[in-house]
């Protein structure tokens, strides 16, 4: 079993950058994809990013191709999203996740973290 724990959200203006955390603790976080989902208020949970055990695969959600970047550093047991050109629709609570495969169903991920917000100003 692992732990996650989101940071470095925050409040930004359209066009800049964020970097977001998720850091792991526990046994065995190297057995583990991880992916980014975020969740505006009133709407429905979104897929992001996601990445594979080793980081070799990564996908994104259409909307944020081109624009966020997903990583992950094993030795630290943290997986980042880098986030650019940001727009106020990606306003959202960003939550990171782990499971067993990169995908971007969320019934495949078994442990969460709380989330850390994210806020986009025009």
């Amino acid at each position: 079993q692992i732990q996650l724990v989101e940071s470095g959200g925050g409040l930004v203006q359209a066009g800049g950058s964020l970097n977001v955390s998720c850091v792991a603790s526990g046994r065995f976080f190297t057995s583990y994809a991880v992916g980014w989902f975020r969740q505006a208020q009133g709407k429905e949970r979104e897929f992001v990013a996601a990445i594979s055990r080793g980081g070799g695969n990564t996908h994104y959600g259409d909307s944020v191709k081109g624009r966020f970047t997903i990583s992950r550093d094993n030795v630290k047991n943290t997986v980042y999203l880098q986030m650019n050109s940001l727009k106020p629709e990606d306003t959202a609570v960003y939550t990171c996740a782990a499971g067993g495969v990169p995908t971007s169903t969320v019934r495949h991920y078994s442990y969460w973290g709380r989330g850390t917000q994210v806020t986009v100003s025009s």
